[in-house]
């Protein structure tokens, strides 16, 4: 199942044609028992789920094409969004640390950072702006001290996440500021769709990959996390609650733009795009600060 956020209102997608998406609104679809807020599938996603596996989503008297231009966030209104670092170790190792061996650091990205696939984000002024493609966990049912083995049961599905990082805020002060650094507007884009884990190739090994102007910046696969996904939530529910529509942010690969020699950093005018397997992609076109805008 593919669940999408189109103009604020739930929808099924259908990608049997990649370059013609379509969608069946949840609202009218189910008469009304689900949606048409996304928010709101997650506080019972077993009996959504469900309901959704009965849905003809490949019937064109049913399914509408949308532009994707018009996603908002999967999951558009987390109570918490968590963000893992180092957690390949390659790019542990381009960024100056040796690879965790226990949970590695878990940092806060915040809500007003959340935004859909395709947008475009101002560059903050004086600050040196990177990329981080990373696989994203949505949790559907509340967590709290769960089994690694059945930590996969408490996810809705997956989707691509963009940990766009200042460096500059990030690293100044006595001590790293990680979650302001990440947390600028715009810097948490999801998308472009929830993919449930049934749907994917092998929801364990996904390649992901971005790519700047064109260029390929990142490649990897999700086979290589340090920690995989259903360590990262049963670590982190011995420790907080995790509820529905909660975002998992799950580490980046190596190939951004602190770990290269010279460090090179994103410009204005200049479009990221961040694909993984059997998901889709993201696409974000930065922007100057506007000339007389009030410093952030």
């Amino acid at each position: 199942m593919k669940l999408g956020n189109l103009d604020g209102r739930a929808v099924l997608i259908t990608t049997d044609n990649p370059d013609e998406p379509r969608a069946v609104d949840v609202h009218k679809a189910s008469d009304g028992r689900f949606g048409p807020d996304p928010a709101s599938l997650f506080a019972d996603w077993s009996a959504f789920f469900d309901w959704a596996l009965s849905v003809r989503v490949d019937d064109p008297g049913n399914a509408l094409g949308f532009e994707v231009a018009k996603l908002g966030a999967p999951s558009p209104a987390p109570r918490q969004i968590f963000a893992i670092g180092l957690n390949y170790t390659a790019h542990a190792a381009e960024s100056g640390f040796e690879a965790p061996t226990g949970l590695p650091p878990v940092f806060p990205k915040f809500v007003s950072s959340l935004t859909g696939p395709v947008t475009e984000v101002v560059l903050p002024e004086g600050g040196n702006t990177d990329w981080e493609v990373e696989l994203v966990a949505v949790i559907g049912r509340t967590a709290s001290h769960v089994a690694e083995a059945d930590a996969w049961d408490h996810v809705a599905g997956v989707t691509v996440g963009q940990d766009i990082s200042e460096r500059v805020t990030q690293l100044s002060g006595p001590a790293p500021q990680f979650g302001l650094g990440k947390s600028f507007p715009g810097f948490s884009p999801t998308g472009p769709w929830l993919v449930t884990a049934d749907e994917l190739p092998d929801r364990d090994d996904l390649e992901l990959r971005c790519d700047l102007d064109g260029e390929n910046v990142q490649l990897g696969r999700t086979s290589n996390l340090i920690a995989p996904v259903p360590r990262l939530i049963a670590e982190l529910s011995k420790v907080v609650t995790l509820y529905p529509g909660d975002l998992i942010f799950t580490g980046t690969p190596d190939g951004v733009g602190l770990g290269r020699d010279p460090q090179r950093f994103i410009e204005a005018g200049q479009t990221l795009v961040s694909t993984i397997e059997g998901i889709g992609d993201l696409r974000q076109t930065f922007v100057a600060t506007p000339t007389g805008s009030e410093p952030r």
